[in-house]
């Protein structure tokens, strides 16, 4: 009931703001100004997370890590999955949904012309700075960096890097990896700790060129800190030593990889090794490569069938994906949905001789979103066996029998968020 009822006052906030991409400083920075909001002067450091992959699990990995350590945190996150109020996180829980609406009412009635992303960053930027005694805010950036509405403190405590790929071209209005990658790093502050997670060698080494002048100090996954793959469990490395890792939650290297990222600004942040070893198996990803083990969507399929969830949307998230995928050792089923914009051909084609089927389902009332029609024909050209469904439950009942199987509902965290909701 909660969920429904944020659910419906985002759709007011949808009607008063653009959900169109409009990457502008200027219109946040003058309603704080008007407001007399200065971030540089909220209480506790800044984290803030950017980059194209992984930015999420980075954001909840050193969650969970602080809050075992006894911090007392906020966090900022896009996109809600259950609803917006899941975006902003305080102390122990999501934002009220009375709170929300409560920060929400001078900003509508400020008459500014805000992006919806803008109005919710300003919602979270004065509920922090109405709190007192809390030790850290991570905040999780937008698709860029330069002029995303995050970018609103001069001095943060780190600023974390994640993968970075060719993703938001039509957003940045740019063409090429470098001018991405700019975007990403070239605005970083010059009086932080800048942390790089793994990224590919060529994007590595234009991220050192773009930072070169940069007088922050920098660590680099490879170089600084690093994750040794074992058969059964992972090792972080840096100079304070190694740590072994085991989690049932955490399945892909890449995830695995922003947990070593996280590791690194713990330990920087003084955190003690049992807290951090005490903290891994807790740290749970919602909609990233989830099972689901109960509710009522098991109702649905048989107890010999496997549900896993992945609103991993990128290539780079197919590929980490099917790299664990490929390791189960029963037949796969898919359930697809996915936005325009998201190169659907490409994402499905590192899939490509994993499934034995896919059910391809299209997102109501979404027109970003590609039709039944648009991704049946994909399938066709890659050569993988598919049907359609109207809806979730009928995707399912298509697929489910008594044969051990995986169902694998992938390629829309907004799909994900749809599902877990029906759950």
């Amino acid at each position: 009931m909660k969920n429904q009822q944020a659910n419906k006052f985002y759709q007011i906030l949808q009607k008063q703001f653009s959900r169109r991409i409009n990457l502008d400083l200027s219109r946040i920075k003058y309603f704080l100004f008007k407001k007399k909001i200065y971030p540089n002067q909220i209480k506790g450091k800044i984290i803030t997370v950017k980059g194209s992959d992984g930015k999420n699990s980075v954001v909840q990995g050193l969650k969970t890590i602080l809050i075992e350590d006894g911090k007392k945190i906020t966090t900022f996150t896009s996109p809600g999955i259950l609803s917006v109020l899941d975006r902003i996180f305080i102390k122990d829980r999501f934002i009220s949904l009375n709170k929300f609406k409560e920060m929400s009412k001078e900003i509508i009635k400020s008459k500014i012309k805000l992006t919806l992303f803008e109005a919710i960053t300003l919602i979270y930027v004065k509920t922090i700075n109405k709190l007192k005694g809390f030790h850290y805010h991570i905040v999780e950036a937008g698709a860029g960096w330069e002029k995303d509405s995050t970018n609103l403190w001069e001095n943060p405590r780190a600023q974390i890097v994640t993968n970075i790929n060719l993703q938001h071209l039509d957003l940045f209005k740019v063409k090429t990896l470098t001018q991405v990658i700019k975007i990403k790093v070239g605005f970083l502050s010059k009086n932080t700790v800048i942390y790089i997670g793994k990224q590919k060698p060529n994007v590595l080494k234009k991220i050192k060129q773009i930072l070169k002048s940069n007088p922050s100090k920098k660590y680099y996954y490879g170089h600084d800190f690093r994750l040794i793959k074992k058969k059964n469990y992972y090792i972080y490395q840096d100079k304070l030593g190694k740590l072994s890792l085991k989690s049932n939650q955490i399945f892909s290297d890449g995830l695995w990889e922003n947990i070593a990222l996280t590791i690194k600004v713990a330990r920087d942040l003084k955190i003690k090794n049992k807290i951090i070893l005490k903290a891994i198996p807790k740290i749970y990803f919602q909609g990233r490569l989830e099972y689901i083990k109960k509710g009522k969507l098991r109702k649905f399929i048989n107890p010999n069938e496997d549900l896993l969830l992945d609103g991993g949307a990128s290539i780079t998230a197919a590929k980490n994906a099917n790299t664990y995928l490929k390791k189960l050792k029963k037949p796969i089923y898919g359930i697809w949905a996915i936005q325009k914009n998201r190169k659907p051909k490409i994402f499905l084609k590192e899939f490509q001789n994993l499934f034995e089927k896919i059910i391809c389902i299209k997102v109501p009332n979404e027109k970003n979103f590609c039709s039944t029609k648009e991704l049946r024909s994909i399938a066709r050209q890659l050569k993988i066996k598919n049907g359609s469904a109207k809806n979730i439950p009928e995707a399912i009942k298509k697929i489910s029998d008594k044969k051990k199987k995986l169902i694998y509902m992938f390629g829309s965290l907004y799909t994900v968020g749809k599902i877990l909701s029906l759950n």
